[in-house]
């Protein structure tokens, strides 16, 4: 889905918006289906990655290693530093948390 969002979706809500949200909540799934890290571990490490990768764009780091042009890494990396990005983070690590707290409620 985020690499269908990330190639298909041009628009002014879904790609920059729900793509984010859903990036943090696919780097926590895939980091608690290979590591033994608690929820609260793989939210925190899931939240720092996005915020890495955010980095990377404000700091353009495409550019300085000569990808700025390769589909895939813009794909992958996204191209453009958003602050509004780190509020679509936050969201997705609630989103998860939340899941994580109902599904143990049961």
């Amino acid at each position: 889905v985020e690499v269908l969002i990330a190639m298909f979706a041009h628009d002014q809500i879904i790609r920059p918006y729900i793509g984010d949200v859903l990036a943090v909540i696919l780097v926590y799934l895939a980091l608690r289906t290979v590591t033994p890290w608690s929820v609260i571990t793989a939210i925190v490490i899931s939240l720092a990655i996005a915020a890495v990768v955010e980095f990377g764009q404000y700091l353009h780091l495409l550019d300085l290693l000569g990808l700025s042009r390769s589909r895939f890494a813009r794909t992958v990396l996204g191209g453009a530093f958003d602050l509004k990005d780190f509020a679509c983070y936050a969201a997705g690590g609630a989103l998860a948390l939340l899941t994580e707290t109902l599904r143990k409620a049961q």
